[in-house]
């Protein structure tokens, strides 16, 4: 009876394995936040950067991966501008402390700033381009990420 019992263990524990299945209880999740930003008012900006450090450092205290996106389209994108962004020295800090957070610029409203400006307004280094914000938010939320407006 014993070989029957080790059997039935052994299967008990293969299950989860089989099944794709995290084994140990309690494992590190990963959780993905997207923040988005539309507006050229440097108390949302500001709002956006302060979600995004409390998540971060939540979810770290705790031994769990955070990815977070910051997307910026419409009038929000000035928060990613080199030349006028309000929260410019944020966005540096949060280049050298927080890697788990990115910076997503959208590429039809940049071609629209650069259009009424006459030349491409020079952005962040550390900000990535979409060709869509608010298409990416929509993917991103289709992909199962968290999607909050500050």
């Amino acid at each position: 009876m014993s070989l029957l019992y080790r059997a039935l263990f052994a299967a008990v524990l293969l299950v989860p394995l089989l099944a794709g299945a995290p084994v140990i209880a309690g494992a590190a999740e990963k959780h993905r936040l997207a923040l988005q930003i539309s507006d050229d008012d440097p108390v949302k900006m500001n709002a956006v950067l302060n979600v995004a450090a409390n998540v971060s450092k939540y979810y770290s205290d705790k031994g769990d991966e955070v990815e977070i996106e910051i997307v910026a389209f419409n009038a929000g994108l000035n928060m990613l501008r080199q030349d006028k962004s309000p929260v410019l020295t944020r966005l540096k800090s949060f280049q050298q402390g927080m890697p788990n957070i990115a910076f997503i610029a959208c590429q039809n409203t940049l071609d629209a700033m650069t259009r009424n400006e006459g030349k491409e307004p020079p952005l962040v280094e550390n900000a990535q381009r979409v060709k869509a914000g608010v298409v990416t938010l929509i993917e991103l939320g289709e992909k199962g990420w968290t999607i909050v407006r500050p």
